[in-house]
């Protein structure tokens, strides 16, 4: 076996926890922090619940909520110029991927200095970051636990993805109370992003047994939960194993790395301003569909995890049916199933083939796949 490595921050999991932000920091040694959230979290009142806590301990605080949803490069400069002006010494991120992207792009301007797009690529942050919490209020994206940030080069209009062992926040919180705020749109989206995760995970040519055996549970738990957690917000039981299933799915994810379904999703996300999990809902079925050949074997697991029937299918009909409990369960939670429906035309495929063939996340797909066979899929998908 080759040799690997396995990077988690400290985790703490479980309904209440966010009541634990201010004593974290606290014991990183921070002593006026950076709180980055986004305007539907500060809605949704989670962003007071936080500066509650971090007040409860007497810590200095500077809120900073100006994002979008898709984080753009200026607003990390704005962000960074922010902290600095304000004194700060660490850096909590409260939200979705977005907002958790953003604060590890914050942090890494504040030591490292330059532009963002400086650090696009693997392992180019070369100074330490502050301190970083991150607390998760979606369970999909996973950034709480990750070594990636994406941010969107505003002039380009593509989804930038940097990738470090430095991004790996120190201390991850996820409280499944914070998804009961989440409407069904949003939770189905994250959900399906999850399982885009573990399964680009399981199947990538960096999987190790340590990342296998995260991503089949967090599908197996998706297979369950997921369609309960987006029928109701009330049903905390649903939420807190969706919150479960996104770390497992995360921390395969961040270690494994992706695969042509994200190299894909990145650019088309950046050039339309699209939710992620949405693109990615699309996109799933067709890359299995193309990565089939490569991995039959393990489609067959991925079949038996999403709850199908596979004794005494041959391993090819067994893979066959993981595509379609997919296609099902993306149906089930009312998921787009055409780009043609989110925006997409047929002028922009070539631009954004070429655009995903040179994403980091293409280089772990377990199929190698040109530019022409990337448009393919695109328009397969249409």
């Amino acid at each position: 076996m080759e040799i690997f490595k396995f990077m988690v921050p400290e985790i703490i999991f479980g309904r209440g926890t966010l009541k634990l932000v201010g004593d974290s920091a606290r014991r990183l040694g921070a002593t006026r922090i950076f709180l980055v959230s986004d305007k539907g979290v500060l809605n949704s009142g989670w962003v007071d619940e936080a500066v509650k806590h971090i007040k409860e301990i007497g810590m200095d605080y500077q809120v900073w909520t100006d994002l979008s949803e898709n984080p753009k490069d200026y607003e990390i400069d704005q962000g960074k110029e922010l902290y600095l002006e304000s004194g700060c010494d660490a850096v909590v991120g409260l939200g979705g991927g977005s907002a958790i992207d953003a604060a590890k792009a914050v942090a890494i301007l504040t030591t490292n200095g330059g532009r963002i797009q400086d650090y696009v690529g693997v392992e180019k942050i070369e100074k330490p970051l502050p301190p970083l919490i991150c607390v998760a209020t979606t369970a999909g994206a996973a950034a709480e636990v990750t070594q990636f940030a994406i941010v969107v080069d505003s002039h380009r209009k593509v989804k930038m993805t940097i990738g470090s062992k430095s991004l790996v926040p120190d201390i991850a919180i996820i409280d499944p109370i914070l998804l009961s705020t989440i409407d069904a749109r949003l939770t189905a989206n994250t959900g399906i992003d999850a399982l885009t995760h573990a399964i680009e995970a399981y199947v990538s040519v960096a999987a190790t047994p340590i990342t296998d055996i995260c991503a089949l549970k967090a599908i197996k738990i998706i297979s369950t939960a997921l369609r309960a957690s987006v029928a109701s917000r009330t049903n905390i039981e649903a939420k807190t194993q969706m919150a479960m299933a996104s770390l497992l799915a995360g921390v395969a994810m961040s270690n494994a790395i992706l695969g042509a379904v994200h190299a894909m999703a990145h650019p088309l996300g950046g050039l339309l301003n699209l939710p992620h999990g949405e693109v990615n809902s699309i996109l799933l079925p067709h890359v299995m569909r193309f990565n089939l050949i490569a991995c039959m074997a393990r489609y067959a697991d991925i079949a038996r995890a999403l709850g199908e029937k596979v004794d005494g299918l041959s391993t090819r009909e067994a893979a066959e049916r993981s595509i379609l409990a997919v296609e099902k369960l993306c149906q089930d939670i009312g998921a787009k199933r055409r780009l043609s429906e989110i925006g997409l035309q047929e002028e922009y495929i070539l631009e954004l083939s070429k655009a995903a063939a040179e994403d980091v996340c293409l280089i772990t797909n377990p199929r190698d796949a040109t530019v022409e066979e990337i448009a393919e899929i695109y328009r397969a998908a249409l």
